[in-house]
């Protein structure tokens, strides 16, 4: 396979975002109904086996922090406030 030179990949970077705009501008003409479904299909696709395995201990372990979440039995703290705590307890710089 020949190496793509930068002009190439900034073109074809440009078609796709032409493309990703098209169809958003086309979605979102659509009803309600065909949004719904439509959204709901890609979510869908998301969660398609794509090779990757959560452990059942792992999956447990989530559905009880979603439900402690729903229950309001934990703390959500920003995004930021959480690396800050990160930073501090591992001496580290991370940004989030």
């Amino acid at each position: 396979m020949r190496q793509m030179f930068k002009s190439e990949y900034l073109d074809s970077m440009t078609t796709a975002a032409k493309n990703y705009d098209e169809i958003e501008e086309t979605v979102l003409e659509l009803p309600h109904d065909d949004r719904t479904r439509l959204a709901s299909r890609i979510l869908e696709s998301l969660e398609e086996d794509d090779g990757f395995e959560v452990s059942e201990a792992w999956q447990s372990e989530l559905n009880r922090r979603i439900k402690d979440i729903d229950e309001c039995r934990t703390e959500l703290i920003p995004g930021d406030e959480a690396w800050k705590r990160v930073n501090e307890r591992f001496g580290t710089d991370f940004k989030g």
